[in-house]
């Protein structure tokens, strides 16, 4: 790891958000970063996201708990915008014990978290059923479904909601009676039984009680006493409900929507780190105006080990979208970038950056979010010498190849903000600090 942990340490209240499709490696920023903060803090989506860190031999993959719950000293918040699966939760809770990592002092969940119940889950499974060719591309999580019940206020139930067994019973009872009236008229589908779902998930809400709380309390206590506080983005800028390529989006709002999921002011912030992978990589339908769907693309993906974290599934990779990285730069507010797996362009001769798309003859260097303006775009590349060397051991920025340090300083120029941190490879050491 480079030596100017100065820096890290004057960062200020951080956010730290994926500027592409997601998977841009956020859970080893979140992690190298938590050492030098009292709070980590998740404010959007659900398990649908996937933060992978590798610490010496042992691999982590959190879901719904932040990143930053490997450090003792930190305390790792799941805030009020996250919408929460009990099941999903324990299971993880469960298996960081298996690792000797006991998160009974330093987990925090907020009682106003909305739930995601096995209702949530067939809804998602019937509906991208139903749309067949038109798919959207979920992670059949119950994400989306458990977000909208939100807004609809009525079927809405939160963490809070399942702490008392009364109201629990009365709203599930009659949120179930709803969802079937609505599952049989759409999709024909067998009604479900309220009372195994409440048994289930009553227990579960019990397992869960010791860490809930009012979070929005707990942050605004810590932050005007001056604690250091982490926050951690789920998905990325690309999928953001309002900002992202709608409908190929997630549910939730993954580059603006802090304040919404935490209850803190915007200025609580100081700093928002951009995690940005070196090339483009993307899970599901939606437009790419930079895959390379051939050999090319393939390479990057083996060398990239491109699989969901969640899902499993293979990504489709490109190359790096400036044009999209400017776009979601400006939307977020990124005083700084991350650039991620560096490494895995070694070995290639040439490298290619997307400047401007062409859209139906027209040239133009505005990313505009809607799936079907982008649908024909093609990607105007600029093309930069690629590197052999392996750069995986690299403890400098003065230690890379000169082009890559080349391909460095080109992607700040064509988006406008310094790159901050290089990762080179998995390891928190193999992490450049700029």
């Amino acid at each position: 790891m480079g030596n100017n942990l100065s820096w890290l340490q004057e960062l200020g209240n951080t956010s730290v958000i994926g500027l592409q499709w997601g998977d841009e490696g956020k859970g080893k920023i979140v992690d190298l970063l938590t050492e030098h903060y009292e709070f980590a803090i998740r404010w959007n989506g659900g398990s649908n996201a996937g933060h992978t860190v590798r610490v010496g031999d042992k691999k982590y993959a959190f879901h719904l708990i932040p990143s930053g719950i490997l450090h003792k000293q930190c305390t790792s918040v799941v805030a009020n915008g996250v919408v929460i699966d009990p099941l999903k939760l324990l299971e993880e809770i469960d298996g960081l014990a298996g690792k000797g990592v006991d998160v009974a002092d330093n987990l925090k969940l907020s009682r106003a978290a909305h739930v995601v119940l096995p209702y949530h889950k067939l809804q998602d499974q019937l509906s991208e059923s139903k749309l067949a060719g038109s798919k959207i591309g979920t992670t059949a999580r119950g994400i989306g479904p458990c977000y909208a019940d939100k807004a609809n206020r009525s079927t809405a139930i939160r963490l809070i909601d399942m702490l008392d067994e009364v109201r629990f019973r009365e709203k599930l009872q009659r949120v179930v009676a709803e969802k079937n009236v609505i599952f049989g008229a759409l999709y024909q589908a067998p009604p479900l039984d309220w009372q195994p779902i409440f048994e289930q998930y009553r227990a579960c809400a019990e397992q869960l009680r010791p860490y809930v709380t009012d979070t929005t309390k707990l942050l605004h206590t810590a932050y005007r006493a001056g604690r250091r506080l982490l926050f951690e983005g789920a998905n990325a800028v690309l999928l953001d409900l309002d900002h992202g390529t709608f409908p190929f989006v997630t549910s939730s709002n993954c580059g603006t929507g802090l304040s919404v999921g935490t209850g803190l002011p915007g200025a609580a912030v100081k700093n928002t780190l951009g995690v940005v992978k070196a090339y483009c990589s993307r899970v599901g339908a939606g437009p790419f105006p930079t895959e390379q769907n051939n050999p090319l693309g393939d390479k990057i993906r083996q060398r990239g080990h491109e699989y969901g974290t969640t899902t499993g599934r293979p990504r489709r990779c490109g190359w790096l979208d400036a044009v999209a990285l400017r776009y979601t730069a400006a939307i977020s507010g990124a005083t700084g970038l991350c650039l991620m797996l560096l490494d895995v362009l070694s070995t290639f001769d040439t490298l290619k950056i997307g400047t401007a798309y062409n859209i139906k003859g027209q040239i133009t260097d505005w990313f505009e979010p809607d799936a079907l303006e982008l649908e024909g775009a093609g990607a105007v590349y600029e093309e930069l010498p690629g590197w052999h060397e392996p750069i995986e051991q690299a403890t400098s920025f003065a230690e890379l190849p000169k082009n890559a340090q080349a391909y460095v300083h080109r992607i700040e120029e064509v988006v406008g903000v310094p790159v901050k941190i290089i990762s080179v490879g998995p390891a928190r050491h193999q992490t450049l600090i700029r």
